[in-house]
C-alpha cells in the first residue's frame, strides 16, 4: 500500500509556555545517537520524521498553524548552510545535517496550514484533499515511540493490512488512563484488541488502556470526522472520528505497546522524563 504519513504539530503548546511563546514545542530537543557512538541533540519532530522514513514511507503531510514558521524552515535543505558548516571545520555537524537534507530530498513534503488550533480530528481532517483515497497514517508531532526495529509502527501496519481494518491504534497500558484517550474492547489475542468504544480523557475510564498517538486509517475517517461536532471546547477530537467509524461497523482494531518508550512533550514533567530516557536510549545507541 501506497501511505501517506500526517503529522499534526499546529498546536500553541500552552503548557509549556513561555518556552513555547516562539519555538514550536515539537521543535524542542531531545537527545539521539549522532551516528559515530555518541550522543547529540535533536528537534523531536526530525526524531519522529526520521523513524519514519527509516520505515519507508517517503510522502508526508505537515499540519501547520501560526507562529509554525520554524518547522517548514527547519524541514527545508539549506545548501548554504552546509557550506558554512564545512568552512568552519565542523564537519560531523555537516555530516549529520546533509544526512537529514538527503531523507528531505528523498521525500515529499506538503505543508497543510489551520489557521486555528480546533483539535486533532481538525487537523487530520484538513488534509483529506491532500490525502484522497490513500491510506494513512497519522503520528502527533509532539510523542517519539521508541520500540526495537520500530516494531510498533511494522505492528500497527501489519494488523492494518491483514484485517483490512478501517483504523488500527498503538495502545498502553496505563496506571492513570484519565489523561489519554481510552478504548474499550475485548481481545483476540496476539496483543490486538477489537476496539468497542474510545473516550477522550474520561473521568471514569472504562480500561487502562491508552491511546498512544501512532494511528492507520482508511479514508473512511475523513467521512466520520466530518459528521463530529465540537467538543465543549470548540475542537474535533480524533477519539470522536474513530468512535464514529464503530457506530457505522466499521472495524477498529488496536495494538498494544508490548516493549517501547513512549516520550510525550507535551508538559514541563514529561518533557524532563522524555530528556532522561532519550538521554539513555543514545547513550546506549538504542534510539
Amino acid at each position: 500500500m501506497k501511505y501517506k504519513v500526517v503529522l499534526p504539530v499546529a498546536g500553541l503548546g500552552t503548557r509549556l509556555l513561555p518556552a513555547t511563546k516562539e519555538q514550536p514545542k515539537e521543535m524542542l530537543p531531545i537527545f539521539a545517537p549522532d551516528g559515530r557512538g555518541g550522543t547529540c541533540l535533536k528537534p523531536l519532530l526530525q526524531l519522529v520524521f526520521e523513524q519514519l522514513y527509516s520505515y519507508g514511507f517517503r510522502e508526508f503531510v505537515f499540519v501547520v498553524g501560526r507562529g509554525k514558521r520554524a518547522v517548514e524552515d527547519h524541514f527545508t535543505p539549506d545548501a548554504q548552510f552546509v557550506e558554512e558548516l564545512e568552512r568552519r571545520g565542523k564537519t560531523e555537524h555537516s555530516r549529520m545535517v546533509s544526512e537529514f537534507y538527503r531523507m528531505l530530498s528523498d521525500s515529499v513534503l506538503t505543508w497543510v496550514n489551520q489557521p486555528s488550533p480546533l483539535g486533532f480530528g481538525h487537523a487530520v481532517l484538513l488534509t483529506r484533499h491532500v490525502v484522497g483515497n490513500n491510506p494513512l497514517v497519522v503520528q502527533a508531532g509532539d510523542t517519539y515511540i521508541h520500540s526495537d526495529g520500530n516494531r510498533h509502527i511494522s505492528r500497527v501496519i501489519e494488523v492494518f493490512e491483514s484485517t483490512g481494518a478501517d483504523a488500527v491504534i498503538l495502545l498502553k497500558r496505563v496506571a492513570d488512563p484519565r489523561i489519554y484517550g481510552v478504548v474499550e474492547g475485548r481481545s483476540i489475542g496476539g496483543g490486538v484488541v477489537e476496539i468497542e468504544g474510545v473516550e477522550e480523557k474520561p473521568e471514569r475510564p472504562r480500561s487502562d488502556l491508552a491511546i498512544m498517538p501512532l494511528y492507520a486509517f482508511r479514508d473512511s475517517i475523513f467521512r466520520a470526522l466530518e459528521e463530529v461536532k465540537p467538543d465543549k471546547k470548540g475542537e474535533i477530537q480524533l477519539t470522536d472520528g474513530i468512535q464514529k467509524c464503530i457506530d457505522w461497523g466499521g472495524k477498529v482494531y488496536g495494538v498494544e505497546l508490548d516493549a517501547g518508550y513512549v516520550m510525550d512533550i507535551g508538559n514541563p514533567m514529561s518533557y524532563w522524563e522524555a530528556l532522561q530516557t532519550s538521554y539513555r536510549l543514545a547513550s546506549e545507541n538504542k534510539q
